[in-house]
């Protein structure tokens, strides 16, 4: 009788990941298991394929030879090493799961954890637009946990050394029956690491650490913004008994600036601009990062207008051209009057109204519209 397709056997897609494998076969686990389905050799037959085809998929190497040659690219590769419903390699239902139901009860499949790696760190770290544009070097004190130097990391008295854990037998694991299962737990005496200290380290109290403040000199890159994150692998809190220390993440946060606005590679400011020099045209000096730059601003130019400068933006921090400036006009009116300013500006709004629409050609058709409104209702 030939063997039905695995990918058929655990319904799942041909391109389907470690974890969609793992679901599929703990669900027809639970649904076939010998100890569930006692003197049904229907359902015995379903788990040995199911496992079978779990066991092929779940290993890359044979599952990459499945895939180019079929079962016979797996041939005695996938079955269970005896026969019968107590064949599943020698365990019971708990242990058959072991793998498969250790992130629910605490447990992976059987080797034990060991120290656990010393936390991860963030740091937020704020910098002008100026430094994050261009890069710069920063020192940080950063609160952390280094290594005990009494013990050198171990926890233990000098000169002694951490022992077995006798309850585990230095597995980290210890397994308790329930019902069917067979639950793997934690070790309560060792908390999963395998080994105790029978005399602790005095300096450090047995965990092998200490706290501390450390400085860190960090390279900023240029063209980073808010939210960037510069990882320091091994910068972070020492992990306990000498485990590995884990990784100090630098998340940058950029200042407001007083002129310039940022958005991503492009930069964005306010041009302040009198209506002399919008309606006759003319040029005005415009910040950049690089210093100043004249700007020409033609004739009849209305508030709001936008003028691009290229290049005079960010280089991103991953590479690629550098971005815009992008000036927005602003017209300012004219504050603090005196009188002789005051009659001329009048005299200039009487000629303007002589022309009619074609010196306000905005504002005649916007009363245009208003009239309308009215007359329709």
């Amino acid at each position: 009788m030939s063997k039905r397709d695995y990918y058929e056997v655990l319904g799942v897609a041909k391109d389907a990941g470690p974890q969609d494998l793992k679901k599929a076969y703990r669900r027809l686990a639970m649904k076939y298991h010998p100890d569930r389905n006692p003197d049904d050799q229907e359902a015995v037959a379903k788990f040995k394929e199911a496992k079978e085809a779990y066991e092929v998929l779940a290993d890359e190497q044979k599952r990459a030879a499945y895939d180019q040659f079929g079962h016979a690219g797996v041939n005695g590769q996938g079955g269970f090493g005896g026969g019968g419903a107590g064949g599943f390699g020698g365990g019971g239902f708990g242990d058959i799961f072991g793998d498969i139901f250790g992130d629910i009860f605490g447990g992976g499949g059987g080797g034990r954890r060991g120290p656990a790696r010393g936390a991860d760190l963030r740091y937020t770290l704020e910098l002008t637009l100026e430094q994050a544009v261009r890069g710069c070097e920063e020192k940080i004190r950063v609160p952390s946990w280094d290594p005990c130097d009494v013990c050198e990391g171990s926890g233990a008295q000098p000169g002694e050394r951490p022992v077995t854990c006798p309850t585990c037998k230095g597995m980290g694991q210890v397994r308790m029956q329930q019902g069917f299962f067979t639950v793997q737990q934690a070790c309560p005496t060792c908390r999963s690491e395998g080994k105790i200290i029978e005399n602790p380290c005095g300096h450090c109290a047995g965990q092998g650490r200490v706290q501390s403040t450390k400085t860190l000199s960090v390279k900023i890159p240029p063209g980073v913004d808010t939210g960037d994150r510069i990882r320091l692998a091994g910068k972070g809190e020492a992990g306990v008994h000498g485990a590995p220390a884990g990784d100090l993440y630098v998340q940058v946060a950029v200042r407001e600036h007083d002129i310039f606005q940022r958005d991503g590679e492009n930069l964005h400011c306010e041009v302040p601009l009198s209506f002399v020099d919008a309606a006759l045209g003319g040029e005005v000096e415009v910040p950049t990062l690089e210093g100043q730059v004249k700007l020409k601003v033609p004739p009849e130019t209305q508030t709001g207008k936008l003028f691009r400068l290229r290049g005079k933006g960010v280089v991103p921090v991953r590479g690629g051209p550098p971005g815009d400036l992008l000036c927005k006009v602003v017209l300012e009116t004219p504050v603090n009057l005196s009188s002789e300013q005051r009659e001329l500006l009048r005299g200039f709004q009487a000629s303007l109204d002589k022309g009619g629409e074609r010196h306000n050609p905005r504002r005649t058709n916007w009363f245009e519209g208003v009239k309308r409104f009215f007359e329709g209702r």
